[in-house]
């Protein structure tokens, strides 16, 4: 078998390629958020502890990333990537989330912006 141009660029790289599992005709959309928080000024490292941990365990969370703002010293962003709304619905139920919510609250200062989105595939989305 010939390989296609997708097999020779992953191994010409050394990346392994994942690619969205084809969905049915009807299903729920992948669901994405992004957003910018604003931690209290001083606190944007321990916010951003808090939101790292007891990530194992999401139902349905394809993928959560919490990234330093290079040009704002108390902002973070979050990007999200789940299954459907619904699980991301329903992670805010979880034990793990509301103990980090509990705990962050307090070190949030703010959000800047949120938007919502409808991931298609990608690199790291299974």
């Amino acid at each position: 078998m010939t390989p296609d141009r997708r097999q020779i660029v992953a191994a010409g790289l050394g990346l392994a390629v994942t690619t969205m599992a084809a969905r049915a005709p009807g299903d729920s959309p992948m669901y994405g958020l992004i957003g910018r928080m604003k931690a209290v000024p001083g606190q944007r490292d321990t916010l951003a502890a808090i939101l790292l941990e007891g990530l194992d365990g999401m139902p349905g969370c394809l993928s959560y990333i919490v990234a330093r703002d290079p040009e704002d010293p108390d902002a973070l962003w979050i990007t999200e990537a789940w299954d459907s709304r619904d699980s991301h619905r329903a992670s805010l139920q979880l034990p793990q989330v509301q103990s980090a919510i509990a705990r962050g609250r307090a070190l949030i200062a703010g959000f800047d912006s949120q938007t919502e989105t409808e991931p298609l595939g990608g690199y790291g989305l299974g």
